[in-house]
Order: structure tokens, then sequence, then C-alpha cells
């Protein structure tokens, strides 16, 4: 017996039901003559209120409400990398087909395609014991990714019957499953699952292996965990999107989710039109084969912009219980904060600090909770890391997503307006950004790249510190009355923020960077900083250092060393050497 209600009330995405409809929180249902799909957000014994993940407008009051006996869902089968889906997980190319560019209302399609045949490999057999999470059949779903069929969590009992391996579709039966109970369940590829229930894991390990992602800054200054946390906060224009796209391309994750969270419309495109054609430079086949997109766009209803990022976490959580590193670019927590706000406000909450509702915080906490490295339930590894950008009003970091944020991530990489304007890019400020998996990460380094990595780099860092407070100094009087050692030190500066922190995203060789080169780049720039400074300590005049133009060549390294040909590194501690010695002779 389906349970419905109707209408009362309609305040924006936001309607109203009298009386006692015997709803359930967070159950899904269906609006109107339309089919809205909505979800419960609040009861009481006199009234049930429900959001709206569509436009309202034309509703009227009396129109019938449907329960649909479930909370709010995704389904999760094959079919979902290489998808483009909206914030409540239907596929934006088959809503195109039915109703053009822009999403109808009422709009009802598959969020899968529940009619294509997939190749499938059973893993199990007659009188297997399989638990919640076992591996039951695995399926090539893109040229990069094996998609795992498992036991839905909380199931467990005997296989009785396997349909041998061939081409089913995500429908079909693969096998029956006794229960300890004596019920008989059939098993096929899907599953649906709560967006906002974390999926269940056996045990989450400490942070202790880094998401390399080929970005100087980001791996050697202020690395992030898989199964971190970052946020890159910025004001417009300052590059936050295109940092994510960065990660997004060239990051070591398995599997890329990408939530564009209330963004512009052209942006959302130009995002969809670069990763359709973006080759992933690990397999060499498009990078679309292990990536998924949710587009939902500033003009789409503010309801199902706060359930896209919920979406975009359930689908990642899933395929990290396959054993997967996901990532997830979510772009931007500060538009789904607004939709937060906006809700609040019809609703009439009390608003806290710049009308964001009093419960932000914790929001913000439980979306960033659901990141993590697991051990799942059937015994394999995987994580999923969470990336995201927040756009703070006139760039202002004082503002309350910003702080909020910052109190949940481990990792802050702060975006500066002024490096942006000065064309630095990335952006990233190296003296508000912080990474408090450094020492997490330390182990990793020694035993993978090198014992001296993270002295090499907390030396450059130094460094940029030293040139900061200096800096004080030159815009009160000049640089000219600075001792020569202390020149040194700005020149030695310029070098690290020129040739090793800003790195070019259109350059072959520089828009992906491995740890090994990173780590040579570190030793030449502090092997020059000492080989200089042993002239200055024989009174030699930064002038005539500066006259050689080896600053100018060690900054060149990033263009000048192809990543496939790293030998030439050698040659440039040969000539640091060999500049040492040429200013000795001269001034001999």
């Amino acid at each position: 017996m389906h349970k419905t209600g109707s209408i009362y009330g309609i305040n924006g995405p936001v309607i109203y039901l009298k009386g006692n409809t015997g709803f359930m929180m967070s159950e899904m249902v269906y609006v109107g003559e339309e089919k809205l799909v909505g979800e419960v957000i609040s009861l009481d014994k006199d009234m049930t209120t429900i959001q709206v993940y569509e436009e309202t407008s034309g509703l009227r009051p009396g129109e019938i409400v449907e329960a649909s006996g479930s909370p709010v869902s995704v389904t999760l089968a094959p079919g979902i990398i290489d998808n483009i889906f909206d914030g409540i997980e239907r596929p934006l190319e088959r809503i195109a087909d039915t109703g053009g560019a822009f999403i109808t209302r009422g709009v009802s399609v598959d969020s899968l395609d529940r009619d294509k045949l997939w190749d499938t490999h059973m893993t199990v057999s007659v009188g297997s014991e399989l638990h919640g999470g076992d591996i039951i059949a695995e399926v090539p779903e893109t040229r990069a990714i094996v998609h795992k069929c498992m036991v839905p969590p909380g199931m467990c009992g005997t296989v009785t019957d396997v349909v041998p391996d061939g081409q089913y579709t995500i429908d079909e039966v693969l096998l029956t499953l006794k229960t300890p109970e004596g019920e008989t369940k059939k098993l096929t590829m899907t599953q649906k699952w709560p967006i906002r229930t974390a999926r269940p894991t056996s045990h989450r390990f400490p942070a202790s292996v880094p998401l390399v992602t080929g970005q100087r800054i980001l791996d050697t200054m202020f690395p992030i965990a898989k199964g971190g946390t970052a946020a890159i906060p910025g004001g417009f224009g300052t590059g936050k999107t295109m940092t994510q796209h960065q990660i997004a391309k060239w990051s070591d994750a398995d599997i890329i989710i990408y939530i564009g969270c209330g963004e512009r419309g052209n942006e959302m495109t130009q995002v969809l039109e670069e990763f359709s054609q973006l080759v992933d430079p690990k397999s060499g086949n498009p990078l679309m084969d292990r990536t998924t997109l949710i587009a939902n766009t500033s003009n789409m209803p503010v309801a199902a912009r706060e359930a896209s990022i919920y979406t975009g976490l359930t689908l990642a959580e899933y395929y990290r219980d396959m054993g997967y590193d996901v990532a997830i670019m979510a772009d931007s927590t500060s538009r789904w904060a607004e939709a937060l706000r906006e809700l609040s406000g019809r609703l009439e909450e009390m608003p806290a600090e710049e009308g964001f509702p009093a419960y932000l915080a914790s929001r913000l906490s439980a979306f960033y909770e659901r990141a993590g490295m697991m051990h799942n339930l059937n015994g394999t590894d995987g994580s999923v890391t969470i990336i995201g950008a927040v756009s703070p009003q006139g760039g202002d970091f004082s503002e309350p997503v910003t702080q909020n944020t910052k109190r949940f991530v481990r990792c802050f990489w702060g975006l500066d307006k002024s490096l942006a304007y000065s064309r630095h890019f990335p952006a990233i400020h190296w003296l508000t950004s912080y990474s408090e998996y450094l020492t997490d990460l330390a182990a990793w380094y020694h035993d993978n790249v090198s014992p001296k990595f993270v002295d090499y780099r907390n030396r450059l860092m130094a460094l940029l510190n030293q040139e900061s407070s200096l800096m004080e100094i030159v815009k009160l009087i000049g640089s000219d009355v600075l001792p020569d050692d202390q020149k040194l030190v700005l020149e030695i500066a310029r070098v690290i923020r020129l040739g090793f922190l800003q790195q070019n995203a259109f350059h072959k060789d520089d828009t992906c960077v491995s740890l090994q080169k990173q780590y040579k780049m570190m030793e030449i720039i502090l092997y020059l900083y000492k080989r200089c400074r042993e002239l200055i300590a024989m009174n030699m005049p930064m002038s005539v250092l500066k006259e050689e133009n080896i600053f100018e060549r060690v900054i060149a390294i990033k263009y000048d060393v192809p990543n496939d040909n790293m030998q030439l590194l050698d040659q440039y501690m040969v000539d640091i050497d060999n500049f040492h010695n040429t200013i000795m002779e001269k001034n001999a």
C-alpha cells in the first residue's frame, strides 16, 4: 500500500504536507502529477517537510505526494565510469535525448543502461560461503577499470546456483544465495545504496602513502596522503579548477570522480569537453575510461546541488570497496554551503554566521570524514581522497566555509590573488598553505625516494621564509643595503619560486614531474646555494656571482631536462662546480 499525502504549502524547493503522512525521515518521494523527485527533511505529527530536487514552479496545493518506501539512493552497477550524471544520478546524455539541452521537470530515466550486455566472469562456485562485500563476478567496465560485482553489505549465505561466464545485463540474476535463516536471495550486478549513509568497512588505516600528483608544490611542499582530505580555497580566477584538473589528469589515483557543484554552465562544459579529449598518461586510453563526472550547474535547482556531493561520495566508496584508490574533486563546496543556506532560510531555521545554518560545520565534517584509506569487508584495501575547492567571496579566508573546512581537512592549499595576477601558477602560496601529512609520509619518502627528501624540502621552506622576512626590509630601504649573504638568500629564493614552485601546465615536460626529478631539482638548487655561500664567505660580491648566468640555467631545468632523460641532471652539479672554480680563478 503506497503512503501518500497532499501538498498544503509551497516555498521554492520546500513543500509542506499537513497531517500525519506516515512518511519516513530521509525517504525519497514523488511530488505532484509530474512525479518530481523529493526527500523528506523534517517530520512531526502535524507537518511533513520535503525538499524537491527539481524546479517547483507550477505545483499547486492539493497535488498528491507519493512515498517510495526507501531513502534517496544511487544505483551501483557497471556503467558508472565514463558517464556524466546530474546531482541525483540521472545520466545527462539520456536526458538530452528525451528532453533537449535543459533538464525538463519530472524526467524519468534509468541511472544506468539496463539493456547493455556486459562480459561477465564469475569468481564463485556452488557451495561457496559468501559474506557482505565478497566479490562474485568481474566485468571489464572500461579498458582501464575492471568492475567487481559484490555481495551487498549485511548479506551472507551459501551459493546454491551460479550462472556460467557469459554476457549479462545488470538486472539478470547471477547467483542464488541461501541465508542462514533459510531465505533465498537472488543477486544481480546491481546494488542500491542510500547516499547519506557511509558504506561499511572493516578497518581504517592511518595515512602512510602519498597521492602523487606530479605537481611539485603539492608533492614536495604540501603533500596529501591517499585517503586524505585537502581544501583549495581561492578567489575568482586564482586557479582552483585548473589545479583540480591537473590533479585529476596526473595523480596516481585509479579512478577520478569530478563533482561540479553549482559551477557555471560554460565552465562545466569546458571540463566535459576537455576530459573527453584527454589521454590517460598511464595507459594511453582516454582519461574518461577512469572518470565519472557529476555536473550540477548553477542554474539547476539548489536542493539537487546539496545532494550531488553525497551522490559522488557514495559512488567513490563503492569503487573503494573493490580495492581502488579513488580521488574526488568537489568544485566547489562553497556553492554546496550556499545551497544549505538557501534551504535553511526557506525552512526558517535560526541563522548562524553570515546566514549559514548552525549545522554547517557538522555537515562539512561528515562529508570530509568519509575519506580514508580502508581495509574493506572483502579483504582488499582502497582509499577515497577528497579534494574540495572553496570559493570565499572576495577571496576572504576568514569567512565561515573556509574556516570550518580548515578545521576538518589536514591539507590546506591557499591560492593567492597576487600570485595569480603576476602569472605565477599554480598560485598556491607557500606561506599560507600547510600539510599535516608531511610527518606521516616521511617514512614513505625515506624508503621510496631518498632519505634526504624531507630534509631538503624543509631547507627550501626555510629559505622561502627567510626571503619573506628580508622582503620587509627591502620594501623599507631597498636591497642595496643588504649584506651579500642576504642578497644570496633572495636570489636562491627566486630560483626556488621560478624554477621549482612555478609549473607550466601546457609544457609537455613540466606539466607532470616524477618525484625522482623533483628530488634532483631540490638537490641542485641546494648545492648551488652551498657553493655560492662558500664564495660569499671568501668576500666575493653577489654582483660577480650573477654575471655567470648560473641562476637562470638552474631555473630553466624544468624545461631543459626531459622527463625521460634524467641523466642530464647530473651535468648541472658539474656545471655548478665549474662556475665555482671560474669565479675563483677570475678573482685570484
